[in-house]
């Protein structure tokens, strides 16, 4: 099994998916990695903002960060590997990682009954 290891930058919380403008790039990586980690695959994130002990402990991670500063985030490990600089892999390239069909990664998780509260 791959070892696929995400480093974002820093985000207000552990997806960046909260507040009141939400990058739909940030919501659809949230969701492939929770469909991800469901079907028990090793797949972890670390936020910059939340977790800089994991960027300096990495050489590799420090090095790029080092050498292109912020704008080597998000960075994409796979197996110890640098597969993406900059920007996040499409769901495509997940799939390939995982050697799962990229359908499978496009699933919508399921809505809750909608409750309102007037």
């Amino acid at each position: 099994m791959k070892k696929i290891r995400i480093y974002d930058p820093a985000l207000c919380c552990p997806t960046g998916v909260c507040g009141p403008s939400v990058d739909p790039e940030l919501v659809r990586v949230a969701s492939t990695v929770f469909l991800l980690e469901k079907k028990g695959m090793d797949i972890k994130r670390f936020n910059l903002a939340s977790e800089p002990h994991a960027f300096v402990e990495n050489t590799t991670v420090q090095q790029l960060l080092e050498e292109k500063g912020t704008d080597a985030l998000p960075l994409v490990m796979v197996d110890g590997k640098v597969e993406s600089v900059g920007s996040y892999p499409l769901n495509e390239k997940f799939a390939e990682w995982t050697g799962l069909d990229a359908a499978e990664l496009e699933k919508k998780p399921k809505k809750g009954k909608n409750i309102s509260l007037l």
